[in-house]
């Protein structure tokens, strides 16, 4: 140990030091050199008594040795903290500085700059002759000859097809007015051009919409129908479609409704019925159900005679729902109800609809109008009854949506509700009767016992013809449900149903009625 002590001690106390810092006479400077943290690191390595201490030791004496015979004298800056730093700090890798090929990297950046600038260029360029050539058109529109009217026209419709933007242009160019002034033309062909135009102007542009209904264009459409003349189908077609895109926005709606464009879609609708062009067809209902969406133009569907129209409709799957729907719509108004009311076999069809299982969208929309109608007006609820709607319901709350469920339960609910207040009026005066009755035991007890036989006879006749009644209607309800089930299954007419369903018809209470 002593040893150690000697080696680790001269290391620090460097009472050996080199010729050549002897001769130079920094010995005492080395020691200023050190700062505190130094100082007791080399205290902690002096005491930790190892190889490695000898070792730094060596090589410190060696680099100190170097130092001294180089040919030229050290700088007197030179300390043995610098010494120590030098030794402790492991060496950094010295960076390679690549001449940077100066010539190759400013080449490459110049082409990127005029790639960009060419870039730049060429679509400012693309976007100015794009602007030239929308105001070429505009200019083309205005101008007093037909021919180039039309061919501008079929222009603006072959750029506002896909391109939004050429779109806000044009509109703002002032494309819209004279569009709609070529309404007025006589030929078919510049009628049709200018309708298409403006169809497509419209599209997914409210701005648009709301500047064509601005600048009339709905009576002008409305007048090229009302010749005395047949009307082109082909521009009837133009005109179904263009309310379609218009009644899309809200604003619209009302003026849309009010102009008299719904008699002109239910009058088409009532011709594409018996015509192939399903297009056409769709765009109608589609257009009238955008117009029932306000409450303002149900009056104006009641009074055109669409509702018994779109009712006798229901069954073909390809325009069902959409006639639900616009019946939905109109079902919120008293005037809607009341027609739906009046209609003939309404209720019977919109049971009926119930039954699809097949369409679930359609039981949806169907159960919701009936439960309106049924929630608004008690005569409703007795057509309902009658047309045998409680068998469909108990059916849906199984085997429907969860949202015709749902509604199938509510509906229950009100015809159970408005069953025990019926129930209630019609013997609420025998009740009271009953509660009245002299008590057994008394000075009249003769007499007493004879009214309440009575009573309890007329009581049990009362409830067996309850009970009958309810037990009709369950067979009747269970009946109705056999024959829709033979009518899907395609069963002949004269299908007698087995003993074994004669069995569960007999043996059913009214458990199974909900009222």
């Amino acid at each position: 140990m002593a040893k150690c002590h000697r080696n680790d001690i001269g290391s620090i106390a460097l009472d050996r030091p080199s010729t050549a810092t002897s001769s130079t006479g920094n010995n005492f400077r080395l020691w200023t050199a050190f700062t505190g943290a130094t100082f007791r690191r080399k205290i902690f390595d002096a005491v930790s008594c190892g190889a490695s201490s000898r070792h730094r030791h060596q090589l410190m004496q060696e680099m100190l040795n170097d130092t001294g015979s180089q040919s030229q004298p050290p700088p007197p800056t030179t300390t043995m903290k610098s010494v120590l730093k030098e030794f402790n700090d492991p060496k950094k890798a010295d960076k390679v500085v690549k001449k940077p090929n100066s010539n190759g990297k400013s080449e490459k950046l110049a082409d990127l700059l005029n790639l960009v600038e060419t870039e730049t260029a060429a679509e400012t360029k693309r976007k100015v002759e794009a602007l030239e050539e929308l105001k070429r058109v505009v200019k083309e529109l205005q101008v007093e000859d037909k021919e180039r009217n039309v061919q501008a026209a079929c222009r603006v419709r072959s750029l506002t097809k896909e391109d939004s933007e050429a779109r806000m242009t044009l509109a703002m160019l002032g494309t819209i007015p004279p569009l709609v002034a070529m309404l007025d033309f006589q030929d078919s062909d510049s009628q049709i051009a200018a309708l298409y135009a403006l169809l497509n102007l419209g599209i997914g542009n409210d701005a648009n919409k709301a500047a064509i209904v601005k600048a009339g264009a709905v009576h002008k459409m409305l007048k090229l129908l009302e010749s005395p003349n047949e009307p082109n189908q082909a521009v009837s077609d133009a005109v179904v479609a263009n309310f379609l895109g218009l009644s899309a926005l809200d604003s619209n709606k009302p003026i849309i409704g009010s102009s008299g464009a719904i008699p002109f879609l239910v009058k088409s609708l009532k011709i594409l019925d018996t015509n192939s062009r399903s297009q056409a067809r769709h765009d109608a209902l589609r257009a009238l159900y955008n117009l029932s969406i306000s409450p303002s133009n149900i009056s104006f569907i009641s009074e055109a005679d669409l509702i018994p129209f779109l009712l006798n409709a229901l069954g073909d799957m390809e325009v069902s729902e959409r006639i639900l729907s616009i019946l939905s719509n109109v079902v919120s108004t008293p005037e809607g109800r009341k027609g739906i009311s009046i209609a003939p076999e309404a209720f019977p069809i919109l049971v009926d609809v119930l039954n699809w299982t097949d369409s679930p969208g359609c039981q949806e929309k169907a159960s919701y109008i009936l439960m309106v109608m049924a929630h608004k007006a008690y005569g409703d609820r007795q057509a309902m009854i009658e047309a045998g709607i409680v068998s469909s319901l108990l059916e849906l709350t199984l085997l429907g949506s969860t949202l015709a469920q749902k509604r199938a339960s509510r509906i229950l609910e009100v015809l159970r509700v408005d069953k025990g207040k019926r129930v209630s009026e019609n013997f609420g005066g025998n009740m009271n009767a009953a509660v009245s009755a002299p008590i057994c035991g008394s000075s009249s007890s003769s007499s007493t016992n004879l009214n309440g036989k009575e009573c309890l006879v007329e009581e049990a006749g009362m409830m067996s013809e309850e009970k009958k009644a309810v037990k009709q209607l369950v067979q009747q309800s269970l009946q109705n449900n056999m024959r829709r089930i033979v009518n899907r299954a395609n069963l002949p007419q004269d299908f007698v149903p087995s003993e074994h369903f004669k069995s569960l018809t007999a043996s059913t209470t009214s458990k199974s009625l909900p009222f």
